[in-house]
């Protein structure tokens, strides 16, 4: 990044403004505007997060807010009640309390007499939900925002549930939350009342996992902040980007196709990242494009920034699979509108272990689908699938830790984070191209000499030939073992340590497996693939996993995108319906959307599986799936590969950014990802250690550490055995000042409930104030 000291505007930077909220609660601000707004106005851009601006995100926040203040903006970022060194107590996320919090604060910010009287909001992840959430709200001051790493669906389409399936990211957020609800503000902001409000905020607080496993199902509390409920309701520009690798990508292209304001949407290779910090690269010039946005919106000048495409996204080119890319080679493409006409559905159907060519049999498309359909990002709970792939995709939540960063490093870009179930414990490798479970044999067993998959041919063991296609239809069987995700990689990648999907051959030996023949020209897609399929189930409560991969000549598979539907939530998650067992029921698999390209002699791959951990929480029992494959597909949205794109090679320039604050660290950090496998009683552990050391901030002469462990255990093949741990240290020094917040929560479970214990304990130097134990159940619906 290149950092740039010379600004169009010299800046004034005010550490601690108090801003009193109608109840009394004053907010900390700390605000960079131009030394000539005393006489000239200009308008205000907020960021609105729970993150801690004096030290925690201090960092990143010193990259980006300097940078566009200098360039004519007030730039304000506010702690959330309850957090850092704002007043009162943070009890959830997205409550009535914190946006209308965030209204009173804008009505503040466009009364100021530095400020035109125009606003923008900006923001990565809870930042950017808060953006779009308020933009619902129509603030009268509110001209524009700009949001990276969001969702527009809480419940489909955030790290809770995926598909009506819960995530392992739950109980991960909840122990971020965990820890940075209950740290204490800084007594050199807040004086001699920092015990006062510390002590508040330790006895007001409980783990949100128990709320949010409170809520299984799309109800009210997920509808509340869900601007799909109503896309009208925003009435102001959007322009919105994320990343393929990032949990929240979806969400940029529904809302290209379902609102009705002048929007923009970018959606690059990178992890849960602001793409002037992007990794994987390229990371590009993303603070010039977001000034040029508020230059137009909040100023009014005529700079052509609505020219070109509606979307621009990176095409991505096939890679050898690894946990971590320093750069993804691609290109950017540009589509004028979206949904793109440009771009048509391409089904394969499941015949045998095969991915049949496009129109061959009943992979044809169906009648009503039209050009584009696949790309038409409808709300992810519509359609069959009941709620989308995690229908739809920090820098925000601070992560547990980034590689080599410090607390608030630059790179840190939010959601703190903790560690995620990646690697999962430890799948044996085949030794060439992965097996799939055969008809009539166990998850992985050996099936034809070459192809995965070839178990489910229509002369194995126990498969069913009903005929139809090229090749004789099947009804083919899968059972997956527990250990069927262990090399899933994170919902939301955050790129440190490295947590992207490894090789799937170590996954498909306990999946079903369908590809293609080699291909024999270059594909490329671009939005939301699908499976269509029709099951059968032995247990009232299944899930599907559904993988789609690059397959090289070599056998490497690089996993594209993916999909996970609890079955249960098949026709919508408002009202769960059990499986009648041995009923045959139709369901859509909706994938993450990407941009990838598949070149010639590669293979495309599906693999459909009955588990996913530690990624997603298992169903209560081991569950054999039955696949009648006559009326199943794979749907691709095909982009024309020689399509000529409205974007040069380089649209973006080089990413720039204010200087950042100094550190330097205290203790080095550390960080692990490992895997292990008890082969005497069968018990698998993955343990992640995000730990960022301790660093120092030399302007507030603070030290302050962060130590983050999750583990997530199973054993063998029992269903109830899967546990999940998060463990939180938050420390604070500055001379005699020593306080330091340990956070614990386990999630456990047993076929018929989920069991949440936790932990809060406060420290002053080595003197225990507050100690808190939770000991509760919460019942499994249909989960």
């Amino acid at each position: 990044m290149r950092h740039v000291d010379n600004l169009p505007h010299a800046i004034k930077e005010e550490d601690d403004i108090r801003i009193t909220m109608s109840d009394g609660v004053r907010l900390s601000a700390r605000i960079w505007r131009p030394v000539s707004s005393d006489t000239d106005p200009v308008p205000a851009v907020l960021e609105y997060i729970p993150y801690r601006k004096r030290d925690l995100s201090s960092v990143r926040d010193s990259i980006h807010h300097p940078y566009i203040a200098g360039h004519g903006y007030a730039c304000v970022r506010v702690d959330l009640r309850g957090t850092g060194d704002s007043e009162g107590v943070l009890t959830d996320e997205y409550l009535e309390r914190e946006q209308a919090d965030a209204e009173e604060v804008l009505d503040w910010l466009a009364g100021q007499p530095w400020c035109d009287g125009g606003t923008g909001m900006m923001g990565i992840s809870w930042g950017a939900f808060a953006a779009l959430q308020v933009a619902a709200r129509r603030p009268a001051s509110l001209k524009a925002i700009v949001i990276s790493s969001f969702t527009d669906d809480r419940y489909a389409d955030d790290m809770h549930y995926m598909g009506g399936a819960l995530l392992s990211d739950n109980l991960a957020e909840s122990g971020t939350m965990f820890a940075y609800s209950t740290c204490p503000p800084d007594p050199a902001t807040v004086g001699d009342r920092w015990r006062e409000m510390w002590q508040e905020r330790l006895e007001s607080v409980d783990p949100w996992v128990l709320n949010w496993l409170r809520h299984q199902r799309r109800d009210a509390y997920w509808r509340h902040a869900s601007v799909c409920e109503d896309y009208t309701a925003v009435r102001c520009p959007v322009l919105a980007s994320s990343g393929w690798a990032d949990g929240y990508s979806n969400a940029v292209t529904r809302l290209l196709a379902h609102l009705d304001v002048p929007r923009k949407g970018l959606i690059g290779p990178w992890s849960h990242k602001y793409p002037h910090l992007g990794e994987p690269g390229p990371a590009i010039g993303y603070l010039q494009e977001v000034v040029r946005w508020w230059d137009h919106w909040l100023k009014g000048e005529d700079n052509g920034v609505m020219d070109g495409p509606m979307l621009r996204a990176w095409m991505q080119e096939s890679v050898p699979p690894s946990t971590a890319y320093e750069e993804r080679p691609g290109r950017w493409v540009g589509e004028p509108v979206w949904p793109s006409p440009a771009i048509r559905e391409e089904a394969h159907a499941l015949r045998g272990g095969r991915l049949t060519a496009p129109g061959d049999g009943s992979g044809a498309a169906s009648p009503d689908d039209g050009p584009g359909a696949a790309a038409s990002d409808e709300r992810p709970e519509a359609a069959s699938s009941g709620d989308g792939p995690g229908a739809a995709a920090s820098d925000e939540r601070p992560e547990a830790a980034s590689s080599g960063d410090g607390p608030g490093a630059a790179a840190s870009d939010e959601r703190p984070e903790a560690a995620s179930s990646g690697d999962g414990p430890g799948a044996a490798a085949s030794d060439e191209r992965p097996e799939a479970a055969s008809s009539g044999d166990g998850p992985g067993a050996a099936a034809s000499d070459e192809r995965p998959g070839a178990a489910a041919s229509d002369d194995g063991p126990g498969a069913a030939v009903s005929g139809g296609g090229s090749a004789a239809a099947v009804s083919a069987h899968v059972q997956s073992p527990l250990s069927v995700g262990q090399f899933a990689g994170k919902w939301a990648s955050y790129n440190a340590p490295p947590d992207l999907p490894y090789d799937q051959r170590e996954e498909d030996g306990g999946s079903l497996v369908y590809e293609t023949e080699p291909l024999p020209e270059r594909l490329e897609i671009l939005g939301e693939p699908r499976v269509e399929l029709e099951v059968s189930a032995d247990r009232p409560v299944a899930m599907v996993a559904a993988r789609l991969s690059d397959v090289a000549p070599d056998g490497g598979a690089t996993r594209v995108s993916y999909g996970i539907l609890n079955l249960t939530r098949r026709d919508g998650a408002d009202e769960p319906d059990a499986l009648e067992p041995g009923q045959p029921c139709r369901a859509t698999v909706r994938l993450n959307g990407v941009a990838q390209a598949f070149p010639p002699g590669h293979r495309v791959r599906l693999s459909l599986s009955t588990s996913y951990w530690p990624l997603a929480w298992p169903p209560p029992h081991p569950t054999a799936l039955t696949v009648h494959e006559e009326p199943c597909r794979l749907v691709l949205p095909v982009r024309p590969a020689d399509d000529g794109d409205p974007v040069t090679p380089s649209p973006f320039g080089t990413p720039e950014g204010a200087p950042p604050l100094a550190t330097h660290r205290v203790t080095p950090p550390e960080e692990r990802w490992e895997v292990t496998r008890d082969l005497v009683d069968y018990g698998s552990t993955l343990n992640i250690v995000k730990d960022r050391g301790t660093v120092h901030f030399d302007a507030i002469d603070l030290d302050v550490g962060c130590h983050v462990l999750e583990r997530y255990t199973s054993t063998a093949d029992d269903f109830t055995s899967p546990a999940g741990e998060s463990t939180w240290t938050m420390s604070f020094r500055r001379g005699d000042w020593d306080v330091h917040v340990r956070t614990s929560t386990t999630l456990r479970c047993d076929a018929d409930a989920f069991h949440v214990n936790a932990t809060l304990d406060a420290y002053e130097a080595d003197r225990r104030i507050v100690s808190r134990t939770w000991n509760e159940t919460v019942p499994r619906d249909a989960l």
